[in-house]
């Protein structure tokens, strides 16, 4: 999106020092920031303000302050707020955008489904999306503001931290489609319960205008009864039951999934290029909301057939040592371990190996949930070893260069998955296995 920088002051209510020039779109990043994007510095563990120089240095034309220097170089924008400002400007570049703008949320699915929804809505419209996970009061005005000028639908990824958040996220980007994936055992310690989950993620369905549509998951109760919080048209999918369905569901040998869709306005075969059998249901999520966008199934069957995931998701690498690595290390809670514990399942293989970190933000069911999934794991007759993650009862190495070493000798017909929650970062174990 460009503005001037005086159109920006009037929308975030703050003060234009220096001479009116362009920006075009924003960033809070120095380090990535591209020519023309005006530049937010956040106050969080590292105080933005410290980065406005390299910024303006690296092409950042004008920038956000709300601690105005004399030293610093013109022109700025001085606000009372930073962060709170940068949200104004979501919602300042919500109205150049087209009533086309998908909210997605869900306890598990919300990347992927977003990733596959943007690669369908990408045949026939000009399409922008959420970056990677970029899905809280940060990522989501990002996105909006990033939106190239002509865009003629926006895909935005809602997470939620706690009661409230997806409202507000709602009130910047506010969707005319909302996409609700699962609801499930993620962030229990910030929620509590799954019932609070619920309440949470619903906020997007509620936040719906009447003439909007709701797409919700037939085979989750908690998911299906949103139905019941917004006047918007309800829309659902599910392998069990829903206008869209998946029939004749099966597996290749490198876990892509293939089956019939099946909605009310006809029927098709698909193939997904994403691995493993619970992405039948992000791509049902993601073909429901494109089909009520005005896409066609040739382009849900084109979309689905090219879609690439965010990184650290699924992704199935030989090493040089012959072994298979099952990278999905970019988070973790118990339905997504048992989802990849079953794709890993089904690798062909003479040796399956889960190496897991921890499941953050469980709460009182940490144990318990950590304790299942290994349960789960050698239900299906994989070997399981956990780093600096006691609680699977497991083998558990300190580190992760201890943890490569107790692995001995990797060769062809070896399988090893790794996953775990962020503050895990098992990814970089994933690139010492690859040889990184």
């Amino acid at each position: 999106m460009r503005w001037r920088a005086s159109e920006v002051a009037s929308a975030v209510g703050g003060e234009l020092v220096g001479d009116d020039v362009d920006v075009d779109g924003a960033s809070i990043d120095s380090r990535s920031i591209r020519a023309g994007q005006l530049f937010v510095p956040i106050v969080d563990a590292r105080d933005g303000h410290d980065f406005i120089a390299p910024a303006r240095a690296a092409g950042a034309p004008a920038h956000l302050t709300s601690r105005p220097d004399r030293t610093e170089p013109q022109p700025a924008i001085v606000v009372p707020d930073t962060a709170s400002a940068l949200l104004d400007l979501g919602r300042l570049a919500r109205t150049a955008l087209p009533e086309r703008v998908v909210g997605i949320t869900g306890s598990v699915g919300k990347t992927t489904t977003k990733d596959l929804l943007a690669a369908i809505l990408g045949e026939r419209f000009a399409t922008t999306a959420s970056e990677r996970s970029f899905n809280n009061e940060l990522g989501v005005p990002l996105t909006l503001a990033n939106a190239p000028v002509g865009t003629e639908a926006a895909v935005v990824e809602m997470g939620a931290r706690g009661a409230g958040h997806i409202a507000l996220l709602c009130s910047v980007a506010t969707p005319t489609i909302g996409v609700v994936t699962v609801v499930a055992g993620a962030h229990l310690e910030v929620f509590g319960t799954l019932d609070d989950v619920a309440r949470a993620k619903g906020e997007l369905i509620e936040a719906l205008p009447a003439h909007g549509t709701a797409v919700l998951n037939a085979d989750d109760a908690r998911v299906a009864a949103m139905a019941g919080r917004s006047e918007a048209a309800v829309r659902t999918f599910g392998e069990h039951g829903g206008d869209v369905r998946a029939e004749a569901v099966t597996m290749d040998d490198e876990l892509h999934p293939s089956f019939r869709l099946v909605t009310e306005d006809g029927s098709t075969d698909v193939r997904l290029v994403v691995r493993g059998r619970h992405q039948v249901t992000n791509a049902l999520a993601a073909a429901t909301a494109a089909l009520a966008a005005g896409c066609s199934l040739d382009d849900v069957v084109a979309g689905l057939g090219s879609a690439r995931l965010s990184g650290l998701r699924m992704d199935l690498q030989r090493a040089p040592s012959g072994a298979l690595v099952l990278d999905d290390s970019y988070n973790a809670n118990p339905t997504s371990m048992v989802a990849a514990l079953d794709a890993l399942a089904a690798l062909p293989a003479r040796r399956r190996i889960a190496v897991l970190g921890v499941m953050a933000e469980l709460g009182d069911d940490s144990t318990e949930g950590h304790r299942e999934v290994a349960a789960r794991a050698h239900e299906l007759g994989i070997e399981v070893r956990s780093v600096a993650a006691p609680a699977y009862g497991v083998e558990d190495a300190p580190d992760i260069e201890t943890a490569v070493a107790q692995l001995g000798p990797l060769g062809d017909g070896d399988v090893v998955l790794v996953k775990g929650s962020r503050v895990a970062g098992l990814e970089a174990l994933a690139a010492l296995l690859l040889g990184r």
